[in-house]
């Protein structure tokens, strides 16, 4: 890639007399994955990472990514006059840092606001006011500069019913209401694609492996309006919607219906909400700014949520054990790539009733690629696999019952001493969150040492968070729940409560030589009570035999060896019905106890 698109880009600024201009990689509804329409650092810098922001200066431009993307980052922006800036990394600026020092009194700083968040803005706009600078959020410099940028999506919509919902819409609006009250709020702006889809029990294809549809939504006490494109309902979804007693309106009809809204108190997440939205507002509005109500109500799973999880696991785990048994036979005797992999494990899933769709784009690295978290092989590029060392398979699917994700590092023959060593310490990482009891309280803060702890005594670590939760037919990576030590004044910190699920998936990377990572999912459920209060576990969703092949068993502790055991214990005894009588004993092999 050249620089010519960024050259562009500062034509165009000039021309509108801005000094810094800011892209971030969201949507109107500062969504983590987005449609091709929002993918406008990429088409400026070729970064497809999930996570980027970008700045622009007469003479400089750099993009802000975290530590799962950087070597992904370094490849991929090569030329183009973008250079990286690693987020977390000793003596590099954060965004708001390099915008402070760099914006002078009387200049321009300009971004577009239907992409900024307003606590974000919010910020954006003291750091002008104390450079004696101006803030402008009404341009979109990219929409002239991409010609052939893509539609906004309008895929078809579906319904949810209630066998795998468990609580219909309108019992959710009722718990939703409760919170109005408590609050004091007499409407409630929704923006969040998630929190929407949940609440309403409709989902979408507006975002690829994410099933939800552009979409606002707002609620008062005697009205509730959805805003979405018509053409994306069919009879049965407009037949909900009514059954629901929720208007319809057009996807871009919230910006001028804001601005005649009556109540006086909304409810509201700065966090999600963009700047333009609020400026849509009477300035008689007063704002009852909190967390999404939504967002904790679905991050707890309902009992029906929970047991079609489960199902939803077993055909997972199905699915990539026919995989793994697949590719260790086949390994050396016929030509395997990582995207030919990839299709081979979509094959298994679709063979899976009710699957709907992967949960995100396959992960398939071989050797020295599985150092880049989020690496994608292409058909233009990518690697064969060898009868030796890894091939780090991440993978998800959503089927009706639920929402899956699950990472296996898988042996293709002889290991090194290194690979092996990365594997073990991993594989006790893992095992060592698995099994933790701990108190009504505690967070996912709290507990993260218990995974990076074998890591940390050997003054190694990994550049992202030990886990994330996990959506019911939804975004893979669901907040508010998850296992991270390093917080940022953004992220909300939340105790871990029952009917939670979160990934435990601690790695170790080395770039440019190996990438091992193990991942399952985590409910927690109820354990003991004592005098010290009630105390809670994980129950283990993920199914799927963890390879023996590559641990040292000597560096593994009586703890570690009974829990490893005891996993596969109970994956040979849920998933062998399920397989071919060869596949069967094979598994019996792969789940010996160690």
């Amino acid at each position: 890639m050249d620089d010519s698109r960024l050259r562009s880009l500062r034509a165009e600024m000039a021309k509108k007399k801005i000094d810094i201009y800011m892209l971030m990689m969201s949507d109107f509804h500062a969504s983590e994955y987005v449609g091709d329409y929002f993918k406008e650092i990429e088409f400026l810098s070729g970064f497809t990472g999930t996570n980027a922001t970008i700045v622009v200066t007469k003479d400089e431009a750099g993009l802000w990514t975290d530590g799962r993307h950087f070597i992904q980052a370094r490849r991929e922006m090569a030329g183009s006059g973008v250079v990286l800036f690693e987020m977390g990394t000793e003596g590099v600026p954060t965004v708001k840092e390099f915008v402070t020092s760099h914006l002078k009194k009387g200049q321009v700083l300009a971004y577009d606001g239907r992409l900024m968040p307003v606590a974000t803005h919010r910020e954006y706009l003291e750091v002008a006011k104390e450079a004696e600078a101006s803030v402008v959020v009404k341009y979109n410099l990219i929409d002239k500069l991409w010609k052939e940028r893509p539609a906004l999506p309008c895929k078809p919509m579906w319904v949810v019913k209630k066998p795998y919902a468990g609580v219909s819409a309108k019992s959710k609006i009722k718990q939703v209401f409760e919170v109005m009250k408590e609050k004091k709020a007499d409407a409630f702006l929704l923006t969040s694609l998630y929190d929407i889809a949940w609440l309403l029990n409709l989902r979408g294809d507006d975002i690829s492996s994410v099933p939800v549809f552009m979409s606002y939504f707002y609620l008062t006490f005697h009205d509730a309006t959805l805003y979405v494109d018509k053409k994306s309902l069919n009879a049965e979804v407009k037949k909900h919607l009514e059954k629901n007693q929720i208007t319809v309106k057009g996807y871009e009809d919230i910006y001028k219906d804001l601005k005649h809204v009556k109540e006086k108190n909304v409810l509201l997440d700065p966090a999600i909400v963009n700047a333009a939205l609020i400026a849509a507002f009477p300035k008689k509005v007063a704002f009852v700014e909190d967390a999404n109500p939504t967002e904790l109500m679905k991050a707890i799973k309902n009992e029906v949520e929970q047991e079609n999880t489960r199902l939803a696991h077993i055909k997972d785990g199905v699915a990539v054990t026919k995989f793994i048994y697949w590719l260790k036979q086949n390994i050396g005797k016929m030509e395997i790539t990582e995207v030919s992999a990839a299709e081979k494990l979509l094959e298994f899933r679709e063979a899976q009733e009710h699957f709907i769709d992967v949960s995100f784009d396959t992960i398939a690295a071989y050797g020295p690629n599985a150092a880049m978290m989020h690496y994608e092989a292409t058909p233009e590029s990518y690697s064969v696999l060898e009868p030796k060392g890894f091939l780090l398979v991440d993978s998800g699917g959503h089927y009706l019952e639920g929402t899956t994700d699950i990472t296996r590092t898988i042996v293709l023959g002889p290991l090194t001493e290194h690979e092996r060593e990365a594997y073990t310490l991993t594989v006790r990482s893992h095992l060592r969150l698995l099994d933790a009891h701990f108190p009504d309280g505690a967070t996912g803060q709290n507990l993260d040492i218990l995974a990076r702890g074998p890591m940390w005594d050997l003054g190694l670590d990994y550049r992202c968070g030990t886990g994330h939760g996990v959506g019911h037919i939804l975004n893979v990576h669901e907040g508010p729940n998850s296992f991270r030590w390093r917080m940022t004044d953004r992220m909300r910190v939340w105790p871990l409560k029952p009917g939670m699920i979160t990934t435990d998936e601690p790695g170790l990377y080395v770039e440019d030589e190996l990438g091992v990572r193990i991942e399952s999912e985590l409910l927690c459920v109820e354990d003991q009570k004592t005098e010290y209060g009630q105390f809670y576990k994980f129950e283990n969703l993920t199914f799927c035999p963890i390879d023996l092949d590559a641990i040292d068993v000597d560096k593994l502790t009586y703890l570690e060896r009974k829990s490893l055991n005891d996993y596969h214990k109970a994956v040979y005894e849920k998933l062998a019905p399920l397989l071919t009588k060869e596949e069967a004993e094979w598994l019996k092999h792969e789940t010996r106890e160690v």
